[in-house]
């Protein structure tokens, strides 16, 4: 198994309202991905509640192999939902592990 872990972090001058919205977005279609890849095994997106730490978003997944991670991230679905959260952020951290 791998566990797939991303951390975001939102441009600092952004309105707080944007945030918000652009993290609850971004939430609602990662969590709608299951549904249409079986291959995700879990898959859960926190937002942020401790404004004295640098990430706003993390998303914690889990597949069975790193090539399934990889078929993950270039799904359509996920691309979409990527490529309209990127244009808030200023940072991006990920780990992939095995467990």
């Amino acid at each position: 198994m791998v566990r797939h872990i991303v951390l975001f972090q939102f441009q600092k001058d952004l309105p707080e309202a944007v945030k918000k919205e652009a993290a609850e977005r971004f939430k609602k279609k990662i969590l709608a991905l299951p549904e249409k890849l079986s291959l995700i095994k879990s898959i859960e997106v926190g937002l942020n509640c401790n404004p004295d730490e640098k990430w706003d978003i993390c998303l914690n997944s889990s597949f069975e192999s790193l090539n399934d991670v990889r078929t993950y991230a270039a799904f359509p679905d996920h691309q979409a939902a990527a490529t309209e959260l990127k244009q808030f952020l200023s940072g991006r951290s990920c780990v992939d592990y095995e467990f």
